[in-house]
């Protein structure tokens, strides 16, 4: 039986975990534990499993390439941190693309159904949105 529960953050609207006997916490899944054995911790259903087969979050990087007709204008695996820091034009390029963990609902609906569709590790095709066209690696 593990001594961990999967707990919301209040700060950040996020799921983290928790141990319940030592009083440790973290961002990322406890090390040793398969991903049945999460999908089992207290709060995991909560806080982790969405409804229809979907997660409750995901992760993504991306890399943004803004067009004439973007809402706002102005404003390959191993590289792909290098050259969204270089090309993209969105303010998550100062992290290599990555956007942290979003929610059903965050982003514009053709980006969160693509990230969603995708499975860990994977690169999207081309999507475009009303902000440009994006390049997704799903990270989490």
């Amino acid at each position: 039986m593990s001594d961990w529960e999967v707990r919301l953050s209040t700060s950040r609207g996020v799921p983290y975990f928790y141990n319940v006997d030592s009083g440790e916490s973290m961002w990322e899944a406890p090390p040793g534990l398969t991903q049945e054995q999460v999908a089992a911790l207290p709060g995991a259903k909560q806080h982790l499993l969405g409804s229809g087969g979907r997660p409750a979050q995901v992760r993504a990087s991306h890399l943004l390439v803004k067009h004439s007709g973007s809402r706002r204008p102005s404003s390959w695996k191993e590289k792909f941190a290098e050259l969204a820091s270089k090309h993209s034009d969105c303010s998550s390029h100062a992290k290599g693309g990555d956007l942290g963990m979003f929610k059903p609902g965050q982003m514009q609906k053709p980006f969160e159904d693509a990230t969603y569709a995708l499975r860990v590790g994977e690169i999207s095709d081309v999507i475009s949105t009303d902000s440009g066209v994006h390049l997704i690696l799903r990270t989490a």
